[in-house]
Parts: C-alpha cells; structure tokens; sequence
C-alpha cells in the first residue's frame, strides 16, 4: 500500500487533538500555521521515513518540501 497525504494528516490530528479535522486540508501550510512545531518536525521526518520505508538524505530537509500535505506526498510519498 502507497502511503499518501492522508496518512500524514492523521499522523499530525493523533499529536494535535486540539485541532479541528476542518482546520487541515491538503493546501495548509503547516509550518506557517504552527501546527507542526520544531520538535514535532522531527518526529514528522522520522514518521515519513517510516511510511517510506527508507531514510532521508540530509539535503533532502528542505523546510519548503514539507509545507503543505500536498508538498510531502509530492515531495517524499509518491515514487
């Protein structure tokens, strides 16, 4: 099964019961918002790593890719 947007989502609402499911859509940037803090970002990278099923190259943390749902899925989940 291909990972998507969609898992990430649920990944970030499980770690931010605050926030409202209609307040994350594909197009949120996430970073901006502050809905993934800094110690979450490292915890997003591991989680992606984890869907991928391989690491990440130190180049490839670029804060821009990991903006939106959409950004990750393009980004780091779609082959």
């Amino acid at each position: 099964m291909t990972a998507t947007w969609q898992d990430v989502r649920s990944w970030i609402l499980q770690r931010n019961p605050e926030l409202a499911e209609d307040e994350l859509n594909p197009e949120t940037d996430i970073i901006e918002s502050r809905i993934v803090d800094s110690l979450q970002f490292v915890e997003l990278v591991l989680f992606i790593e984890e869907l991928r099923g391989e690491m990440m190259q130190s180049m490839d943390v670029d804060l821009d890719s990991f903006r939106t749902l959409k950004d990750i899925e393009q980004n780091f989940l779609t082959p």
